[in-house]
């Protein structure tokens, strides 16, 4: 009987180890307005870095370190320049209307289940819209620390933070949607 119960504590000992790490995450989110980062963006083995700032709701701007590219995203539309191109989509369109969009992140976490990788990283999986995403998140400070979604050409893209810096000031007019020239 004994027995019976150590192992029965057990189980609600991690379950509720596990709903204080979902807990957690979801109260970092609620307290970031902004997130500054380096990346490295690999979409089938081609890799690029740079820096990003995303302000929530549904705001980013990346620098990428080549080709004088840059992404924005001024919360309708995204923007990818660089200096030989200009394309234009909507933001609906795309896998980070739903990575931007931290209230809509925080409802899927209550929701899912959450898996643990290499004792580090705490992964959500968000299936909406034809978009399959992944989400992760470390386990030490609860930052978003990276995702895996496709792209609207079906490349398989991964995308890991690293520098983590929140809520720092940030000039109002990063946002803004560059012109073609």
């Amino acid at each position: 009987m004994f027995k019976y119960i150590l192992i029965l504590i057990f189980f609600v000992l991690i379950s509720n180890s596990k709903a204080e790490i979902k807990e957690k995450i979801i109260e970092n989110l609620q307290n970031v307005e902004n997130l500054g980062f380096k990346f490295e963006q690999n979409i089938n083995g081609k890799i690029e870095n740079g820096i990003c700032i995303i302000k929530y709701p549904k705001k980013i701007y990346c620098k990428y370190n080549k080709n004088n590219k840059i992404l924005v995203s001024n919360g309708k539309s995204l923007v990818i320049k660089t200096e030989t191109s200009y394309y234009r989509y909507s933001l609906k369109k795309t896998p980070l209307n739903l990575i931007l969009d931290k209230n809509f992140l925080i409802k899927k976490i209550h929701i899912l289940e959450k898996s643990l990788i290499d004792d580090n990283l705490i992964n959500f999986t968000i299936i909406e819209n034809d978009n399959k995403i992944d989400i992760f998140f470390d386990i030490k400070t609860f930052n978003l620390v990276g995702w895996k979604t496709r792209d609207i050409y079906q490349n398989t893209s991964f995308t890991y933070l690293s520098s983590i810096e929140v809520n720092k000031e940030i000039t109002k007019n990063l946002f803004k949607i560059p012109s073609q020239n």
